[in-house]
C-alpha cells in the first residue's frame, strides 16, 4: 500500500499538518470506493431530482399558466435555500472534524443528516404556499449539507494520494448517473410529488445506511492530531473555518470552481423552464421527460470521460491539466444552445458539457484534496471548497431570472454562463502546488 509523500508546503512555504497514514488498504479501497460513488450517487440524485423536476412543478402549481411568477418564484425559493447550504456544509465539515464518539467522527453526521433531509424533504412535498416552500428547502438543503459534507471527507481521511483521481472519478461518474437516476424517477411523480420527495429522500438514507455499516470509519489514535491553532470551543473553530483561504492554491482552486458552477447553475436551475419556453420540443415531448432525455445522454459521454479521465490523472500526475481543459469545453459548450436553439442544439449540449463537466468535477475533487492546508481540518476545508459548489446556487437563480426577465432571455442565459465558466477554467492556470 501506498504511503502518503512528504507533506505539501502551503504559500508560505510553511509545512500543513502531516497527514496520518491511509487507514483503508486495497481491499478495504475496492469496497470503500464503490459505496463513496453510491453515497454521491444518492446525493446527487436528491439534489437533481428535486432541484430540476420536483421543485419546479411545485413551484409552477402555485400560480398555473403564469411564467413570469413561476420564475421569479423558484428564483426565490432556490436561491434562499441554497444560503442554508452554503452555510451549513462548512459548518457541519467543522463540527464532523472535531466528533470523537466510538462510531467514528465522520458516521453520526452522515446518518444524522441523511434522516433529517428524509423528515424535511416528506413535509416539503406537502407544502401548499411559497413560504412553506422556502423553509421546507432550506431545512433540507441545511441537513443534507450536513450530510454531505462528511461524505466529500472521506476522501482525504481514507484514500491515499496515488488513488484519489480514481476515488474521485467514481464520485463524478456517481453525479452523473444521479441525473439520470433522480431526473427519472422525479418524472414519474410528477402527478405525485410527496411521493417523489419520499423516494428520493429514502435513497440517501438507504446510502448513508450502507456506507456506515460496511466500511471503517477512522477514531481514536487513527485520527490526525489537533494543534493548538485548531482547539477552543465549536463556536471560535467555526469562527477559523475560512482561515483555508489564505492559502493561494487553496483560494485559486475555490475561485475555479465557483465560477464554473457559477455558469452551469444559471443554465441548469431553469432548465424545465428552457425546455418549456425556449427550445421547440419534438410533439409528443414534454419538458420534464425531455430534462430526462438531456440528464440521459449527458450521463452517457460523463461516464466515459470521467471513468478515464480520473485514473489517467493519477497515472499522469497531471490533475491541473485535466480539469483546465475540460473546465474551458465545458464554457464554450454552452454557446451551442446560444447560436443553435433547437431540440438537437440541446442535446449536442448536453453530451459536450455533460462530458467536460463531468470530468471536471471528478479530477478538480482530488485537485482540491491536494491542497488542503490541513489534514486534521480536512472536513472543515473541504466544506469551504464545497461552499464554491453550494454558493453560485444562492445567485444563480436570482441571475439567471434577471437576465430571463429583464436582460434578453433565455439565450443570454447561455452566453453569460459560458463567459463566467471560462474565467473559472482559466483560474486553474496559476495553481502552482499541484501539476
Amino acid at each position: 500500500m501506498s504511503e502518503h509523500p512528504s507533506p505539501r508546503p502551503d504559500a508560505s512555504g510553511a509545512a500543513p499538518t502531516q497527514a496520518p497514514p491511509p487507514t483503508t488498504g486495497r481491499r478495504g479501497l475496492g469496497r470503500l470506493i464503490p459505496l463513496l460513488g453510491a453515497g454521491n450517487l444518492a446525493v446527487y440524485a436528491f439534489y437533481l431530482g428535486i432541484g430540476a423536476v420536483l421543485l419546479p412543478l411545485q413551484v409552477q402549481g402555485l400560480t398555473p399558466g403564469d411564467e413570469e411568477a413561476a420564475v421569479a418564484n423558484l428564483g426565490v425559493v432556490a436561491g434562499i435555500a441554497a444560503v442554508f447550504g452554503t452555510v451549513f456544509n462548512p459548518v457541519g465539515g467543522a463540527l464532523s472534524d472535531r466528533t470523537r464518539t466510538r462510531w467514528g467522527r465522520r458516521n453520526p453526521w452522515l446518518l444524522g443528516g441523511a434522516l433529517a433531509a428524509f423528515v424535511l424533504v416528506f413535509v416539503l412535498g406537502y407544502a401548499d404556499s411559497l413560504l412553506m416552500m422556502v423553509i421546507g428547502w432550506c431545512l433540507a438543503q441545511g441537513a443534507m449539507n450536513l450530510h454531505h459534507a462528511a461524505l466529500t471527507a472521506i476522501i482525504p481521511d481514507r484514500v491515499p494520494h496515488d488513488r484519489r483521481g480514481t476515488a474521485a472519478a467514481a464520485m463524478g461518474i456517481a453525479v452523473s448517473v444521479a441525473g439520470v437516476l433522480g431526473t427519472g424517477l422525479a418524472a414519474l411523480f410528477t402527478a405525485r410529488l410527496p411521493l417523489g420527495y419520499i423516494v428520493l429522500g429514502g435513497i440517501v438514507v438507504a446510502a448513508a445506511v450502507l456506507l456506515t455499516a460496511t466500511t471503517h470509519d477512522p477514531r481514536g489514535a487513527e485520527l490526525p492530531e489537533r494543534g493548538g491553532a485548531t482547539g477552543g470551543s465549536p463556536p471560535a473553530a467555526l469562527g477559523r473555518f475560512l482561515s483555508a483561504l489564505a492559502h493561494r492554491d487553496f483560494a485559486l482552486v475555490f475561485a475555479g470552481r465557483a465560477l464554473l458552477f457559477l455558469g452551469y447553475f444559471l443554465i441548469f436551475g431553469f432548465q424545465l423552464y428552457i425546455l418549456d419556453y425556449f427550445i421547440a420540443l419534438p410533439e409528443g415531448l414534454e419538458p420534464a421527460a425531455a430534462v430526462t432525455v438531456l440528464t440521459l445522454v449527458t450521463a452517457a459521454g460523463t461516464v466515459l470521460t470521467t471513468a478515464a479521465g480520473g485514473p489517467l490523472s493519477d497515472r499522469l500526475d497531471r490533475r491541473k491539466l485535466f480539469a483546465l481543459v475540460s473546465g474551458v469545453v465545458s464554457a464554450l459548450a454552452m454557446l451551442i444552445p446560444f447560436f443553435t436553439p433547437t431540440w438537437t442544439g440541446m442535446l449536442v449540449f448536453a453530451v459536450v458539457n455533460g462530458s467536460a463537466f463531468g470530468c471536471f468535477m471528478a479530477v478538480d475533487t482530488a485537485l482540491a484534496t491536494l491542497v488542503l492546508p490541513s489534514d486534521a481540518d480536512a472536513a472543515r476545508d473541504m466544506g469551504v471548497l464545497n461552499v464554491a459548489a453550494a454558493g453560485p446556487q444562492i445567485i444563480a437563480p436570482f441571475i439567471a431570472s434577471a437576465i430571463i426577465l429583464h436582460l434578453g432571455g433565455y439565450g443570454s442565459l447561455f452566453l453569460v454562463g459560458s463567459a463566467v465558466g471560462l474565467l473559472g477554467a482559466l483560474a486553474i492556470v496559476f495553481v502552482r502546488g499541484v501539476r
